[in-house]
């Protein structure tokens, strides 16, 4: 035992904040997250159809957890990587712990569909049958189907001395089919189910199909679905004519997708990134997913050629890739979904005025999905069209398909505008997207770059440059969240729109830096990353540090994603110990440890999970009643501070600055429905309301509008 240490493996002495059992390992708080994500789907006070939209987002995150997390751990195993994250977790005790932690939580999303949301949404009239509950005619009318719709787009691949095994793609449903050859005995082949198929199929409609030559979309029953695979195995005898199937067995295998390039060794970012997206495909394996009641012999034979290791292996009892139930969102039964509401529009911006006019007069705050994402849409279709527009310069990181930002961009150069726009190519799973958003840009005119060596653009700000009859007017729109209006009716996050002069100064300096070769590295108002967003946050929680100790009334809330960087949690460590009030709101990822005695009993940890995903950053210092309010796309991750170009920014109006901080930071901070708690053991408990004191889920709250961030001075 190190000296350093008491029996109990805890830190003797003064609190050493560089302490292994300080720090929360960061894979294990991701998993305790996504933990909180099934809990949703357990919760029956969710409509059936949105707990079965909860179920799907935790294997879908699971999906790209071990594309990313596990596969980086498998290569730094291989590779003989000694360093160890704060928390002291090798990696081989790291992949042991992930394992342990995914055995109850996927016997429990097993059990959940099987026994819970499946008979439940069937008593509902939302039915996913198994083939061997099919009536006779249904499956006579998908036989007809499958002839003609599925059967050609099926490639049957054997494995013998002949065949080497087939390639598995990443993440499709497969089915190992053991046939008997007359001729040569048993053999195995490998068919997979192609992913341009929907994976739950529409039930033909018995009273319609025989009016219908084949199965179509309109002879269906839109709420009564059967998995495609089990339609397949069905229908193995015209696949293999002459032989005998034996059986078959669905298995889905997720290889790694973190691919890394070296950017200074690539003359060319996108041909470079087109290779990445195409080496995707190939990665190695680092799951496999089974039927349970597939057969030792057959797994011997698809973890020796994908070359895995028993425990990489997982036997459910569920359907695989049960990602897949977000189709049942397409059921048309708005009874078993989340009520809608109404996405509100600041009046100032909803009057008819002219945007810009308004813009030169007051800064706008909205909060995504609570306020509609049009008002941005706006901003940049009018800039496009108006004739005093000069320049447009955008950020785009996650922009979606079908685009209306990316559309606008184009029309502006069309009508003339200086138009640059800086593409982000390495976003991680857009890359295909954003480098085809590229090349139309790129077509279109608009000046494109595709990102900075060594970093990744993931700042969200568009520039606005107009002649006005006061001379060069510069409106800016700065946001936490992504220029997508799809993800901005699920994810919630703020924009401010402002013709703030340094603000404005500050991010057409930072737009020379990502297209031109200027060293820019001190700002009047943002923070930016890497060069200012640490130093800037932990002076100001030094600040209230020695402000607390003149004064006693230091306090700091902030609101993120995520928090792992090291230096951030020994600075509100510091901060508590010296006795100011820190309140966390953290949705994912937190390696902070609270409510440890002497060095974070200070600190409060919450988590909102629910609706919508909370993607906000808001940093808050009290200052001593010199309040400081910042906003921003970054959060306290060693990724986001020391290798990406990030934005956080001040919001100076006294009026914005208040809203923010009563009308959503700490109406979040008071959840006590959707909230859980952070406990110093790295466990989460769920908050409900107190002794006399009102249920609040502030998700709901926000919805019910009252928004005061709209009024008027």
């Amino acid at each position: 035992m190190k000296s350093s240490e008491t029996a109990t493996g805890k830190p003797a002495g003064a609190p050493n904040l560089d302490h292994r059992t300080y720090y929360i390992n960061r894979e294990v708080s991701w998993l305790r997250f996504n933990e909180r994500v099934l809990e949703e789907a357990l919760d029956t006070r969710n409509p059936l159809l949105e707990r079965a939209k909860f179920l799907s987002i935790f294997h879908s995150n699971l999906d790209e957890f071990f594309m990313v997390r596990v596969s980086g751990l498998r290569r730094q195993l291989a590779g003989g990587v000694l360093k160890k994250p704060a928390d002291g977790m090798t990696a081989a005790e790291q992949l042991a712990e992930i394992r342990s932690r995914l055995k109850p939580a996927l016997t429990t999303s097993s059990a959940l569909w099987m026994n819970d949301l499946q008979p439940k949404l069937s008593e509902a009239d939302v039915r996913v049958l198994d083939y061997d509950q099919l009536k006779k005619k249904q499956r006579k009318l998908l036989r007809k189907h499958f002839k003609s719709e599925i059967f050609p787009a099926l490639t049957p691949l054997a494995f013998d001395p002949g065949h080497p095994f087939p390639h598995i793609s990443n993440l499709c449903i497969n089915l190992a089919v053991e046939v008997n050859d007359p001729q040569g005995g048993e053999r195995f082949a490998r068919i997979k189910v192609p992913p341009i198929f929907d994976r739950l199929l529409p039930l033909p409609s018995e009273e319609k199909a025989d009016s219908y030559e084949r199965l179509g979309l309109e002879t269906s029953q839109s709420n009564h679905f059967v998995w495609i695979e089990q339609v397949i195995a069905a229908n193995l005898d015209l696949l293999f004519p002459g032989l005998d199937v034996v059986a078959c067995y669905p298995f889905r295998v997720t290889r790694d997708a973190d691919f890394e390039i070296e950017e200074d060794e690539a003359s060319d970012l996108l041909a470079a990134m087109l290779e990445v997206v195409e080496q995707r495909h190939f990665g190695s394996a680092v799951r496999l997913e089974v039927d349970n009641q597939m057969p030792e012999s057959i797994r011997d034979i698809l973890t020796s050629n994908l070359e895995l290791q028993p425990y990489q292996v997982f036997a459910l009892d569920a359907p695989l890739g049960l990602a897949d139930v977000m189709e049942l969102m397409r059921a048309d039964r708005p009874e078993l979904k989340d009520k809608p509401y109404l996405r509100t529009v600041p009046p100032v911006l909803s009057n008819g005025d002219d945007l810009f006019s308004t813009l030169r007069k007051r800064n706008v705050l909205l909060y995504h999905p609570f306020d509609s994402f049009n008002p941005v849409i706006e901003f940049i279709n009018q800039a496009a069209n108006d004739p005093d527009v000069l320049a447009i310069k955008q950020t785009l990181y996650r922009v979606g398909p079908n685009s209306p930002v990316v559309k606008a961009l184009m029309q502006a150069r069309e009508n003339g505008k200086q138009v640059a726009a800086i593409v982000e190519l390495k976003a991680r799973f857009d890359e295909e997207n954003n480098i085809g958003w590229a090349r139309a840009l790129e077509r279109a005119g608009v000046h494109v770059v595709y990102g900075l060596v060594g970093l990744k653009i993931h700042s969200k700000m568009c520039l606005v440059v107009r002649r006005e009859a006061g001379g060069i007017q510069r409106y800016v729109h700065l946001g936490t969240g992504n220029y997508n209006p799809v993800t901005a009716r699920v994810y919630t996050d703020l924009g401010y729109f402002t013709t703030d002069p340094e603000i404005a100064a500050d991010v057409s300096d930072l737009f020379n830096v990502l297209t031109g070769y200027s060293h820019k590295q001190e700002y009047s108002k943002l923070l930016v990353s890497p060069v200012s967003t640490r130093s800037e946050i932990l002076s100001r929680i030094e600040r209230e540090i020695e402000r607390h100790k003149e004064h006693g009334d230091g306090y700091l809330a902030f609101k993120v994603n995520s928090l792992v960087d090291k230096k951030s949690i020994k600075a509100l460590y510091r901060a508590s110990m010296a006795g100011v009030k820190v309140d966390l709101q953290v949705r994912g990822i937190c390696c902070l440890r609270p409510g440890v005695a002497r060095v974070s009993e200070n600190i409060t940890v919450t988590s909102v999970v629910g609706r919508f995903l909370e993607h906000t950053r808001i940093f808050y210092f009290r200052n001593g009643g010199d309040e400081e309010v910042f906003l921003g796309s970054a959060d306290l991750m060693p990724r986001n501070l020391n290798g990406r170009v990030e934005v956080t920014f001040p919001v100076e109006d006294e009026r914005l600055r208040t809203a923010l901080r009563d009308e959503i930071l700490f109406l979040h901070l008071r959840d006590n429905v959707q909230a859980r708690r952070l406990l110093p053991d790295a466990t989460y408990e769920r908050l409900s309301p107190g002794d006399g004191e009102e249920p609040l889920s502030s998700q709901a709250r926000l919805c019910e509008g009252g928004r005061a961030w709209h009024l008027e001075d």
